[in-house]
């Protein structure tokens, strides 16, 4: 993400500098005009280089996203720079031509469309801050599950016996296809579905069939009322 920020930056300097040098270099010798560098002048500039530097903030808070997800996320950061961008070059530079155009006019069409851009970027910030409280928060609630599904798959591909591995894929498919959603609420009963796991683990690598049999059974009753007491809590 953060090598192609490199090539943003390569990309943004170029069309600043064309900007700039179109400004101070092309604009003066334009035939006909007369250069006048007053407040007008120097409020639509200031606003346009305040905009670019927007974009490349607005750049640089998406590019550094640690994955792919909260790059697309981000990607409105960059879409609503941009177009932000462009307006104020086109409202500006018109206005720089304008010789007689007020400055207070040319302050207050250049305020309103930054803010536009600051409000705009602020709510995609926010928005993308709350997805990712949520998805934090699921990953939290699903963890439980997670964790005693690769346990459990584990604990059945430790098993030689085939009739212990029977046993251990009953505990596999019941927390497989259990709720994935947790709750504290829960937590008395996914704390002894918990220690039974570690107990089926000990009685697989023993190769004690009747104690595998025996918590096997007991799990698998226990994800179900787990599953039960999820249906009620939602």
């Amino acid at each position: 993400m953060k090598n192609n920020f490199k090539y943003y930056i390569l990309i943004w300097a170029v069309l600043f500098i064309a900007w700039c040098s179109i400004v101070f270099i092309v604009r003066p010798i334009m035939p006909a005009y007369e250069i006048r560098y007053d407040a007008r002048f120097w409020v639509s500039f200031l606003f346009i280089v305040a905009t670019f530097i927007g974009n490349l903030l607005s750049a640089y808070i998406a590019f550094k996203a640690e994955n792919n997800k909260k790059m697309f996320l981000n990607m409105p950061l960059i879409t609503i720079s941009w177009v932000t961008l462009i307006i104020m070059l086109i409202a500006g530079s018109r206005m720089m031509l304008i010789p007689d155009f007020p400055a207070w006019i040319t302050a207050i069409i250049c305020i309103v469309i930054f803010a536009f851009n600051v409000i705009a970027i602020v709510k995609v910030v926010w928005a993308t801050s709350l997805v990712e409280s949520v998805d934090e928060k699921v990953k939290t609630k699903t963890s439980f599950i997670k964790s005693m599904q690769i346990e459990a798959e584990s604990i059945m591909n430790k098993a030689k016996n085939e009739d212990i591995k029977s046993e251990c894929k009953k505990v596999y498919d019941a927390i497989r296809y259990s709720d994935p959603m947790s709750n504290d609420s829960l937590s008395e009963i996914e704390t002894t579905i918990s220690v039974n796991m570690e107990e089926l683990s000990v009685a697989v690598k023993t190769k004690n069939i009747d104690k595998v049999k025996e918590l096997g059974g007991e799990i698998v009753i226990q994800i179900i009322e787990r599953n039960n007491k999820c249906k009620v809590l939602k």
